[in-house]
């Protein structure tokens, strides 16, 4: 089968396809798309003359390979799949099934003969023994839901119309996300298979690593953090509001919840910078979701919040593209995200529009006037008359992202 194939990825990984020495580790949250970009490697390497015998290919979570849970049950599979001669491409899928994986797959790795591709949905892959038997040893690849370019280019691949409107278009990224199966379903069965994706995280990548005494509450903590996405957040601002809610936590449980959520890759953490002082804020963060259309899913309420749904497109789009990603302070004012990569730095406020008044563009372009070093400063908005004011970049966010402009 032919799947849409992710070159933003592809492109990353292609140069290590037959790399013996390094183990090619792909991350994600699940059903973001990681077993399809591994069936692509697969794909462009049967294309480019490998043999299909020195292929192998393991989905640990499929029928048939379920019952494969120790070290030893896993060597002896791989080892049975073995028969062919030279450069053998081993695919294992969902590895962290198999406690004490490491091992294993770092003896096929010294063999010289195997290059190793793996998946994982959770930071506990990338813990532990990973971390202390194989570092300098594995190249991590993390994958992200659908970008806007990505998500374009699925529904053209799936045959589905696209709106000629860009801006409408990209509202309806907001909604759908970026899962892939999900643009196969409309309406309530789409956000039934999100929240179906919540409970499979929940089955898969937490109860059967961690310990969750109240799973009422911790589902309450689950849910408050992804309705209060990209707002400023510490962890006793968010204990008063459950107290206040009635849900009696205490800090360290609390800290801990969120950290499952984390580790779990339902949320991701950006912490705050001050750029007078040069240091991160203690504290305070902002937590951004893995992908829009949880918020969706577990709410009734389908209207866009432009402010925090802009800003979590915009900080995925930067992860994705490989930015490390902060929020910015200025005094008393915020600069919505400080990315860099390469010792590069670019800032970014992001506004639903500032056509409103002149007092609303003023507010949105004030902070980056105040930042007084020579790196680009940019302002994004949905769909505005584009402004030219002290150097700072104007866009509109729709084509920005289906072209692919890096900041």
């Amino acid at each position: 089968m032919k799947w849409y194939r992710r070159e933003h990825y592809l492109s990353k990984i292609r140069g290590f396809y037959h790399d013996t020495g390094l183990i090619k580790v792909i991350t994600g949250v699940r059903r973001c798309g990681k077993s399809c970009l591994m069936e692509c490697i697969a794909e462009e390497l049967l294309e480019s003359g490998v043999p299909a015998s020195n292929m192998i290919y393991i989905n640990l979570d499929k029928r048939g390979y379920r019952a494969i849970k120790t070290p030893d049950q896993l060597d002896r599979l791989i080892e049975e799949k073995s028969s062919a001669d030279g450069l053998k491409y081993l695919f294992i899928d969902e590895i962290q099934n198999v406690k004490g994986f490491e091992e294993v797959i770092n003896g096929f790795r010294e063999e010289d003969t195997y290059s190793i591709f793996i998946t994982g949905s959770n930071s506990y892959l990338l813990g532990g023994e990973l971390i202390t038997k194989l570092t300098g040893r594995y190249l991590e690849f993390d994958l992200y839901p659908l970008s806007f370019e990505e998500y374009l280019g699925m529904k053209t691949y799936l045959g589905k119309v696209i709106q000629p409107d860009i801006t409408a278009e990209f509202d309806s990224y907001l909604y759908d996300g970026g899962f892939p199966r999900a643009l196969l379903y409309e309406g309530e069965n789409k956000y039934a298979y999100i929240k179906g994706i919540i409970q499979e995280i929940y089955e898969k990548d937490i109860k059967k690593r961690v310990k969750i005494r109240n799973v009422s509450i911790f589902e309450t903590v689950q849910r408050f953090l992804i309705n209060n996405y990209g707002a400023t957040m510490s962890l006793s601002g968010i204990l008063e509001q459950l107290n206040h809610e009635g849900c009696h936590i205490k800090r360290e449980t609390l800290n801990r919840y969120i950290q499952i959520l984390l580790d779990a890759k339902i949320l991701h953490c950006c912490n705050r910078f001050d750029l007078k002082s040069k240091k991160s804020i203690a504290g305070e963060k902002k937590y951004y979701l893995a992908d829009p259309s949880f918020y969706y899913a577990l709410n009734t309420d389908k209207r866009v919040n432009y402010g925090p749904a802009m800003e979590n497109a915009v900080y995925l789009y930067c992860r994705s593209n490989g930015y490390d990603v902060n929020v910015g302070r200025i005094g008393k004012l915020e600069c919505d995200f400080i990315v860099h990569k390469n010792f590069d730095y670019a800032y970014i406020q992001v506004a639903m529009t500032i056509m409103n008044s002149l007092e609303t563009e003023n507010r949105e372009f004030r902070s980056s006037e105040n930042i007084k070093d020579g790196y680009p400063k940019y302002l994004v908005t949905r769909n505005d008359l584009i402004q030219h004011r002290n150097g700072i970049i104007h866009v509109n966010i729709a084509p920005f992202m289906r072209d692919k402009c890096q900041f």
